[in-house]
């Protein structure tokens, strides 16, 4: 995020990583990096460094009725399964948390936070916005047979297609009549939402067809990353490595491909030679369906709530209007917006 956390000082990180991690920082210091977690960096008097990863875990409730304690209770198996994916199934492209003295790869930070510590990577290019570089998309893509083809000891939660606030983004569609005085991007993301309300429910239900053709067939499930875009791949002297594995499940791989094969439809074929897996095209409209769908609910909810001008808000506005264009992205629908 690119924003701070205002209930949340340095103090309470240092102590845990005494108390947890056996590391005494004499620099930490907060990075404005990334959309979605808060991170620092910590430095020792030994020159050990790490990079520090704060989740707000109840910006990570995938519904009304979900609680902090379940979305910790998610993360921590996703991380475990990520150290795993390293240490048991020995795929060194996998950046997973340095684990606790007692062998924890996460710890709640408070009621709201949790913590965890992972290398910080030196000498390394850092992700990039928008898609591969084209001669980057073949060793990327060898990554992800691997990871597709690993049983790791730890393995990750079972995907059940559910949509990542779905239930909020129905209620906000019923409520789009009356203004939200909000904050400063209230009323201009009801206007928006009421206009494009129509495709909204074009593409749930849509989304909705797709998903109960893949529940139908389990076997095709692999260990997946969830989001192996370029901003989470890094380039290392050594090679690729992919970092950010908070949401690791059992899917199947056109989770982890319909970004890729939005660029580059070749990319699939190369899969299926490495893995010998025929790829689903309505698993890739799925896919790309349920990222729509959870974006546009994410900063829906931000929008409905209680919200502030900052940086992070202006980058959700902007992202919303990117997304919040159904008609646009998804003609075959055929629901033009309001």
């Amino acid at each position: 995020m690119l924003t701070r956390p205002t209930d949340l000082d340095d103090e309470q990180i240092r102590e845990q990583l005494a108390a947890h991690w056996d590391f005494a920082p004499v620099r930490l210091s907060y990075l404005p990096v990334g959309f979605g977690s808060h991170h620092w960096h910590a430095a020792d008097a030994d020159g050990q460094e790490l990079f520090l990863v704060v989740h707000d875990l109840t910006k990570m409730l995938r519904s009304q009725l979900d609680t902090a304690e379940a979305a910790f209770g998610r993360l921590e198996t996703a991380l475990e399964c990520a150290w795993s994916l390293r240490a048991d199934a020995n795929l060194e492209f996998v950046i997973a948390p340095v684990p606790t003295s007692s062998g924890k790869v996460v710890r709640r930070l408070a009621e709201r936070y949790s913590l965890a510590a992972c290398p910080y990577l030196t000498d390394c290019d850092p992700g990039r916005e928008g898609d591969f570089l084209p001669a980057d998309r073949p060793s990327v893509l060898s990554l992800l047979a691997s990871l597709h083809q690993a049983r790791p000891a730890a393995m990750p939660q079972q995907c059940d297609f559910g949509l990542q606030k779905a239930d909020g983004l129905r209620a906000a569609m019923e409520t789009t009549g009356e203004p939200w005085r909000t904050g400063p991007y209230g009323d201009r993301a009801r206007a928006l939402l009421a206009r494009h309300a129509p495709g909204v429910t074009a593409l749930l239900a849509a989304y909705g067809e797709l998903a109960i053709k893949a529940r139908s067939a389990p076997e095709r499930c692999v260990v997946t990353h969830g989001e192996p875009g370029a901003w989470n791949v890094l380039k290392t002297p050594a090679g690729f490595v992919i970092v950010d594995w908070d949401f690791v499940q059992l899917a199947p791989p056109e989770r982890d491909l319909w970004d890729m094969a939005e660029a580059d439809p070749s990319v699939l074929a190369a899969y299926t030679d490495a893995t010998g897996t025929a790829i689903d095209p309505g698993g890739l409209a799925m896919f790309r369906m349920w990222f729509d769908l959870s974006e546009i609910g994410e900063y829906i909810e931000l929008f409905r709530g209680a919200h502030h001008d900052n940086e992070d808000a202006a980058e959700s506005w902007k992202n919303l209007q990117f997304f919040l264009r159904p008609a646009e992205r998804w003609p075959e629908l055929g629901q033009p917006s309001r």
